[in-house]
Order: C-alpha cells, then sequence, then structure tokens
C-alpha cells in the first residue's frame, strides 16, 4: 500500500489541473473522479468520455489503476487523457492510495 500524503502531493501536481476528487463537484478537462473505485471506465455522469473509454469496460481498482497510471494511452488506446503515466512503482502506489481515501 502506498502513502496517502506523498499520493495527495502527487495528485495536485500531476493531475488536479484536470481532475477533482470532491463528491459533488463538476468535471475539469477530465472527469471528476469521486467515486471512482468500482465504477466501470467511462462511467462517471455527465462526462463525455472519448468512446475507447468507454469500450474497454475495466471496473476501476487498485489493480486497473495500477496498470492504467503507468502508460494511459497503452492501456486504453485512443483516450482523450493526454498526460503520459508514472513510471515509478511507488509513485503509482502512493497516487492509488490517495484516490482509494480521497474518492470514496
Amino acid at each position: 500500500m502506498g502513502d496517502v500524503a506523498k499520493g495527495a502531493k502527487i495528485f495536485k501536481t500531476k493531475c488536479a489541473q484536470c481532475h477533482t476528487v470532491e463528491a459533488g463537484a463538476g468535471h475539469k478537462q477530465g472527469p471528476n473522479l469521486s467515486g471512482l473505485f468500482g465504477r466501470k471506465t467511462g462511467q462517471a455522469a455527465g462526462y463525455s468520455y472519448s468512446q475507447a473509454n468507454v469500450n474497454k469496460g475495466v471496473v476501476w481498482g487498485e489493480d486497473t489503476l495500477f496498470e492504467y497510471l503507468e502508460n494511459p494511452k497503452k492501456y486504453i488506446p485512443g483516450t482523450k487523457m493526454v498526460f503520459a503515466g508514472l513510471k515509478k512503482e511507488s509513485e503509482r502506489n502512493d497516487l492509488i492510495a490517495y484516490l482509494k481515501s480521497s474518492t470514496a
């Protein structure tokens, strides 16, 4: 399991420009991540996803996010997400720990 505090810093510097985690907050360039765990790809209400994201059909969890966050465009070819990914396993684990604590 990762470090939530370190994950919060990663989110602030690499994710918060396009995403929010607050329940009920609007979407930004990317979808609001509230309720992410256990949700299928491309299913946040009110966000216009790429067809590739909708069609992927995986359920977000620690394992799927770990793989996705390494290289989003490889995991979902055709995604609108322009983020290059997090190559370091420790950073992915920290970010996932933060997302798990902040999106529930």
